[in-house]
């Protein structure tokens, strides 16, 4: 008879497996992550929708909105993204002449550098001694820029699959979910589907709250940076900022660094722009943990700043932009197996060992030297 190979361990198996072959086709599973969140995000809408009218028309019209959506913030975004753009590449003469008469003889003065260090002539006689090392990265660099355009034209084909394979999984979601659901192992369905109702609501916390806290923050940097602080390129960093903020303190950190060289740019060394956007940046930090994150995400998720940020980092460095994506709702789901497993071992007899007649083991005895303890109160 062949040794039969336990439950638990054909599982942990069959998730190697799995995990290894989503790590091999990291590169092209990115247009189809997007997708299946966005018709996770979309599903519920579309369910609502299906009481009244088939569910290939109830698809149609979120499909629709959601077009509409992305084509009107889009017409919001591009005239004032082009008009940043614009102001910046007009700021760099300024920002250049400041550097080569404020922040060059600074750096000289402070580090010890040679008098010449920042002189483009100079630059031009350490390219020509060294010639052979620039051609060399220059040639990397080309090739950089090659590979570059290569990537964009993989962009360009995701952008045009995301949209498809969204209408897709998006009409066909309660099916496939259904499938996958069938194909569960039975003794262990009922807890399968326990912690994947838990993930869902963790989820859909997770998406709804963190996107209204990313637009809350990118208007409220937009704005004040363009009218309290006064920066022409405001609006931009501050939109830059709000996007990024999904990772905690990235939003922050970026959107200071990015504005405070927007104010030596612009302004020079103007301590009163600088005190700005300080005051600015602090009071978003006080209005994202004060205000919008308890307000609008709350303790539902239970994901830990430290918990989040290392998600993003691994999952870029296991699996790219793909990792990335699904670092943070994979974190979330994490959560949820970590308290179902919380819950088991404190109900595990290795917590609060049991006694052959089912009833708690008594304490140790106190050793030799221990002061005694006094009674419970009401005892003998």
């Amino acid at each position: 008879m062949e040794p039969r190979i336990p439950v638990r361990l054909q599982l942990a198996l069959l998730a190697l497996v799995i995990g290894y072959v989503f790590w091999l086709l990291a590169p092209v599973l990115t247009p189809f992550a997007l997708s299946a969140l966005l018709a996770y995000i979309a599903d519920p809408l579309a369910d609502r929708l299906e009481r009244h009218m088939s569910r290939t028309l109830a698809v149609t019209l979120v499909f629709i909105l959601a077009s509409l959506a992305l084509l009107g913030l889009l017409a919001l975004l591009v005239p004032l993204l082009e008009y940043q753009f614009a102001r910046a590449v007009a700021a760099v003469p300024a920002a250049l002449a400041w550097f080569r008469g404020t922040a060059a003889p600074w750096l000289q003065q402070h580090l010890h550098l040679a008098p010449g260090a920042f002189d483009a002539q100079h630059v031009a006689v350490l390219l020509q001694q060294h010639w052979q090392q620039a051609g060399g990265l220059a040639a990397s660099v080309l090739g950089r820029i090659t590979r570059s355009g290569l990537a964009l034209v993989d962009w360009i084909i995701n952008l045009v699959l995301v949209p498809v394979v969204f209408f897709y999984l998006l009409r066909d979601w309660d099916t496939l979910v259904a499938r996958v659901r069938e194909l569960l192992p039975r003794a262990l369905e009922p807890t399968i589907t326990r912690l994947a109702r838990e993930s869902d609501a963790v989820l859909g916390a997770f998406f709804k709250g963190q996107l209204l806290v990313m637009l809350g923050l990118g208007l409220y940097y937009a704005l004040t940076l363009a009218f309290v602080a006064q920066l022409g390129l405001g609006p931009l960093i501050g939109i830059v900022a709000g996007l990024v903020s999904f990772v905690p303190y990235l939003g922050f950190i970026t959107g200071l660094i990015a504005a405070l060289i927007a104010v030596l740019a612009q302004y020079g060394m103007d301590w009163l722009h600088l005190t700005l956007v300080l005051v600015v940046f602090g009071g978003g930090q006080l209005l994202e943990g004060y205000v919008l994150v308890p307000q609008l995400v709350g303790d539902r998720i239970g994901l830990h700043p430290v918990a989040v940020m290392f998600a993003v980092l691994a999952g870029g460095q296991l699996f790219g932009f793909f990792g990335v994506l699904v670092a943070l709702p994979l974190a979330a789901v994490a959560m949820v197996l970590l308290r179902y497993a919380h819950e088991r071992y404190l109900a595990s007899a290795l917590y609060a060992p049991v006694s052959v007649a089912g009833s708690a083991v008594a304490p140790a005895p106190p050793a030799a030297g221990d002061a005694p303890r006094d009674p419970p109160a009401g005892a003998p």
